[in-house]
């Protein structure tokens, strides 16, 4: 995106058209990054407060998200600003997830989460949840790394108890 403002001589142009207000991040490395106002205060609670009560000089700190995950955040948000069809953003959000490895997916959605990006949180959930449907206990304590800390005894009266949930 580009941080330059411009002026059109176009009469159908709204003020809204021809400035483009950035947001200016700042994460606990110093590293910068911007993203278009608008789009971010659409997708995400924290921006959208940030640029109801931030003047546009504001360098706003997000010292919880590391810069990798902050720009893939940042990236989904640009693609989800948009216009396009629903299929083609449906089928960019099911490769934006497909490859994630599990500690990047925690961060990003920490970050979602952090950020207030109910959507971002939507996609990512249900990729977690995809990694759980239709495996067993076991399957699911390995994938997430998971103790089991109940005694055969406890386990077993809770397969008897929820038998419709163990197949």
């Amino acid at each position: 995106m580009s941080s330059s403002s411009s002026s059109s001589s176009s009469s159908s142009s709204s003020s809204a058209l021809t400035t483009q207000r950035l947001l200016t991040l700042k994460i606990s490395t110093g590293e910068i990054f911007t993203i278009d106002a608008a789009a971010a205060a659409a997708r995400f609670l924290s921006f959208k407060n940030m640029v109801e009560d931030c003047s546009t000089d504001t360098v706003i700190p997000v010292p919880n998200v590391d810069g990798e995950i902050l720009a893939m955040v940042l990236k989904w948000c640009e693609k989800h600003s948009e216009e396009g069809d629903k299929k083609e953003l449906k089928k960019w959000d099911a490769d934006f997830v497909r490859d994630l490895d599990q500690a990047v997916l925690y961060k990003l959605l920490m970050a979602a989460d952090y950020l207030g990006g109910l959507e971002l949180i939507d996609l990512l959930t249900q990729k977690v949840a995809d990694m759980i449907n239709g495996k067993k206990a076991e399957q699911i304590r390995r994938t997430f790394n998971i103790q089991n800390d109940f005694t055969p005894e406890e386990e077993e009266a809770i397969r008897k108890k929820n038998a419709w949930a163990f197949y």
